[in-house]
């Protein structure tokens, strides 16, 4: 069955917060505006909705596969004939990652968000309004609130001069867009008279505003800094600078630095030209930084990170130059080109120095080139100044111990001897290569579905490479360019526990241990085609035999766990076998609910307790189904029809338990108080088990 993730829930904006004061509103200010002031009729225009999302929360576009699981951005039309729907909702350039809780890509705005949709005036006064469905979730809390408001645009000025002909399109209206749209026959079985329809616009100058507040809150998303942003380019440009003094210790490198601090301490102003030396060098790699980061715009980063071409790319990057560092080739530059920038060196004076410091580049090329390719690869993300700070750092690194050692000479004799344990880092690094090569075609082979490399296949290849770099760095096996082995010294002998301990650790991954730890490195679990954590036919049901559970064929527990999908059913059920009820206010489209479970409810404490101590009941607050007539009501909170599951599943969540943020757990007695204060998402497994010997506690009482 489809999963379509449309919320049903609203928030009333003008209702008292003190009445609910655990209450929350999703976090996106709402704005609309029309493309242009006036149009004929029989023309087109497009609408533009503008949300401005609070700091640390983002909300999901509508332009991404609606079975994939999260929820998405919808406006629905009110239908009449004063206007007509024009193709398809467009999001203006949201961002795109691949959530490996879903198994695919999503789409999503921070800070702002724009929509456009194009519509066809019919009439002198278009009566334009309708209700939009969203959710917001928190980077931080991990809390995701659904969200439902009424729009209507205003103050479009329709002159005279009906067209004849059907005019054309407005700009952005033109080419077909591909996205995902509810259609209008489905829409009306939500509501009805209703049309639904998804799309997106430049920025447009704001004609209605929905709350004093917004003005204020787009100021302040236009000019936040982000800190994930940075936190994560300094991250980046640690990593660069740790991989610059990785390629110090290569063979192509190390042996050079005693040569080149020697020639500058033999001659006059050596001082100052080692540190032109260190200074040309930064500019160079800085330089080729720069020209990648040309290359590096939002539409760059959107090829690499939805099309499967640059991932095998990168793939066979990585794959060819860990090849490399095993030393079955060499990548070197054309020797004609090396021997020139030589020749340039040898003309002495500060142009000299340049020059030498280019040849410097060149020839370490064969043992520098993986790794600065791989850094350029990694920086391919979008953002224009992540190539140079990768490069600038990198170079740093490289150049700073040719400054250092040609300013104070003396520490030249604390420096190790040249030998084969320089080419035993270069192979170390070979082997990391092709361990990380692997996670590009994994990136490709899950957006793809082509199950090339599912998770125990993934583990198989790291389990056999770790394998062998273990066996490697114990000398038992050798590459091309290593000399004979006659003794392990302490360093490699723990490298090689470190290393078979890493392997060990992964082998149970194999038949389904979590592995924390790589998480985000491998293949989803449910890629896995023998998961021994699965529940054999043996064990014994937790539910009474012939007990009705109402919506079991369309829901399911983790875990293998047993429980109810409907509130009543549980709370009767409870009361039988004398038990507290567990609820769990779920979503399909709820991200931290999946880790939720991925990573606490996987706990044997808490699994053992939820089995042995509660009645599960898990109510979706975002399903579509259709209820029958019969069992719609008119809720109390906003005196609207409640006719799905999800519909009336939100609108208990928030008239009983003043709450509508999922994940949202409750422990309750048999009329559904509340026995302890509830809980959202917390990942640690201790503090879920002591939640819930809270409530057993309180029910026994």
């Amino acid at each position: 069955m489809k999963r379509r993730l449309l919320i049903s829930l609203v928030l009333c904006l003008f209702f008292s917060q003190s009445v609910f004061s655990q209450l929350q509103k999703a976090k996106a200010h709402w704005t609309y505006s029309f493309s242009k002031p006036e149009v004929k009729k029989g023309e087109t225009v497009d609408l533009i909705f503008t949300a401005v999302v609070d700091k640390d929360w983002y909300i999901y576009s509508s332009d991404f596969d609606p079975d994939l699981g999260p929820m998405l951005t919808t406006f629905n039309f009110e239908k009449n004939n004063t206007f007509d729907v024009v193709g398809k909702l467009k999001p203006q350039n949201p961002k795109e990652k691949f959530e490996e809780v879903w198994g695919g890509k999503v789409r999503y705005f921070e800070g702002k968000g724009v929509f456009k949709q194009t519509i066809k005036v019919l009439a002198d006064n278009p009566v334009i309004k309708g209700a939009s469905e969203y959710q917001t979730c928190s980077h931080v809390t991990g809390l995701c609130i659904p969200g439902n408001d009424d729009f209507e645009f205003k103050g479009l000025k329709v002159v005279a001069g009906a067209a004849t002909s059907d005019p054309q399109p407005t700009v952005g209206a033109a080419a077909p867009e591909t996205g995902t749209a509810a259609s209008t026959s489905e829409a009306t079985a939500a509501t009805a008279n209703v049309d639904s329809a998804s799309q997106t616009a430049p920025n447009p100058t704001v004609t209605t505003a929905e709350a004093p507040e917004a003005n204020t809150a787009v100021e302040q998303a236009l000019t936040a800094e982000d800190p994930e942003k940075d936190t994560s380019l300094w991250g980046f440009a640690l990593a660069a600078f740790l991989s610059g003094l990785v390629a110090l210790l290569t063979p192509c490198v190390f042996p050079i630095i005693p040569m080149t601090v020697s020639y500058f301490t033999n001659q006059e102003k050596g001082k100052f030209k080692a540190l032109l030396y260190g200074i040309s060098i930064v500019l160079i790699y800085t330089l080729i930084g720069t020209v990648v980061s040309r290359l590096n715009g939002p539409a760059f980063a959107n090829f690499l990170s939805t099309h499967w071409i640059p991932n095998l790319l990168f793939f066979a990057i990585f794959f060819v130059f860990g090849l490399s560092f095993l030393g079955l080739f060499e990548i070197v530059l054309p020797s004609g080109f090396v021997n020139k920038m030589d020749q340039k060196a040898d003309q002495g004076g500060y142009a000299g120095v340049f020059f030498m410091a280019f040849t410097l580049v060149l020839v370490s090329f064969s043992c520098t080139g993986p790794i600065v390719g791989s850094l350029l690869v990694a920086s391919a993300g979008g953002e224009v100044v992540k190539p140079i700070i990768g490069m600038a750092s990198f170079s740093a690194a490289f150049a700073i111990p040719f400054t250092l050692f040609a300013l104070f000479p003396q520490w030249l004799k604390s420096l190790p001897k040249s030998g084969g344990w320089l080419n035993t880092v270069k192979v170390v690094l070979g082997f990391l290569e092709l361990a990380l090569a692997l996670k590009f075609l994994s990136i490709a082979d899950q957006v793809y579905h082509w199950r090339l490399l599912d998770r125990e296949i993934y583990l198989a290849f790291w389990i056999v490479i770790f394998g062998l770099l273990g066996f490697y760095l114990l000398g038992k096996i050798r590459t091309p360019h290593d000399s004979p082995l006659e003794k392990v010294s302490v360093p490699r002998l723990l490298l090689s526990i470190i290393t078979f301990t890493f392997v060990v650790y992964m082998i149970p991954g194999m038949w389904g241990a979590p592995l924390k730890a790589l998480a985000g490195y491998l293949p989803p679990q449910s890629t896995l085609d023998f998961d021994l954590n699965k529940r054999t036919a043996g064990v014994v049901s937790t539910i009474a035999p012939g007990e009705t559970r109402k919506y079991a064929d369309l829901f399911h527990l983790p875990h293998e766990l047993e429980g109810f999908f409907d509130y009543k059913d549980a709370l009767a059920y409870a009361k039988k076998v004398n038990k507290p009820v567990f609820i769990d206010f779920t979503g399909h489209g709820c991200v931290n609910c999946r880790e939720m479970e991925a990573r606490v409810w996987v706990d044997p404490a808490v699994q053992q307790r939820l089995r042995d101590d509660y009645v599960i009941v898990a109510l979706y607050v975002d399903d579509k189904t259709e209820l029958p007539e019969s069992a719609w009501y008119t809720s109390k909170y906003d005196n609207k029809v409640k006719k799905t599951i999800g519909a009336q599943n939100a609108d208990l969540q928030i008239v009983k338990y003043n709450n509508n943020a999922q994940p949202h757990y409750c422990l309750v007695d048999h009329e559904g108080n509340l026995l302890v204060k509830p809980k959202n998402y917390d990942l640690n497994p201790a503090n879920f088990a002591a939640f819930l010997d809270s409530g057993k506690a309180a029910f026994g009482k």
